[in-house]
């Protein structure tokens, strides 16, 4: 029997809206002249179920060839700079990597940055795999970034377990459409939520999991 929890990572195993936030705003002034956004702002924005982030972000319809180029230019430099795990989160990971728990990293930002980010941080090696939006057809709450990271598993409903962990409805909604556990962090981004399991700190996650 596996037991598999699968992590969202912004706003769940790390902050990271300080650098996100740095990013935008050096595009929005060098090829917008527009006023910087707060963390606040974009943070709900990329949390938003239903949102058009080119629009919020740069008051485009779609993003721009030359704003995404200039952004990852950015961010692949800035995205190391600020980001910190939570407090508990490495204890936690280390923990359920001792008692055999396959561990995981389901994200809809760009799989480069999430190793670089993680790999920073001294957690990356922690994890079989840290799949990105880039390497699925659909992010999240579409469940085939689980999908893929369940099949690397050879997931067996009938005797495995599986918990998806994250911050914000696409993540819970990801982990109900891939019928496996879902368990929201609200020590994140998002410390308000309906969702029926709500967790205040990391160490949660071993009470539940072991």
């Amino acid at each position: 029997m596996q037991k598999i929890v699968i992590f969202d990572m912004d706003g769940t195993l790390i902050d990271s809206k300080k650098d996100i936030t740095l990013s935008i705003n050096s595009i929005r002034k060098a090829h917008y002249n527009l006023e910087p956004l707060s963390e606040e702002f974009i943070v709900n924005a990329i949390n938003k179920e239903v949102r058009n982030l080119p629009e919020l972000f740069y008051g485009t319809k779609e993003y721009v060839k030359k704003d995404k180029i200039a952004f990852e230019a950015h961010y692949t430099k800035q995205c190391t700079q600020n980001p910190y795990l939570y407090e508990g989160v490495e204890e936690m990971l280390k923990k359920l990597k001792e008692h055999g728990v396959k561990l995981s990293v389901a994200t809809n930002a760009p799989t480069p940055f999430a190793k670089l980010m993680l790999g920073s941080l001294g957690v990356a090696e922690l994890f079989d795999s840290i799949v990105g939006a880039d390497k699925v057809n659909h992010s999240k709450p579409n469940p085939e970034m689980l999908f893929e990271i369940l099949d690397s598993y050879e997931y067996d409903t009938t005797k495995d377990s599986a918990w998806m962990v994250g911050d914000n409805s696409k993540d819970m909604l990801s982990a109900s459409n891939a019928k496996i556990k879902g368990l929201f962090a609200t020590w994140g981004f998002t410390p308000q939520t309906d969702f029926l399991v709500q967790l205040e700190h990391p160490k949660e996650i071993l009470t539940i999991v072991l």
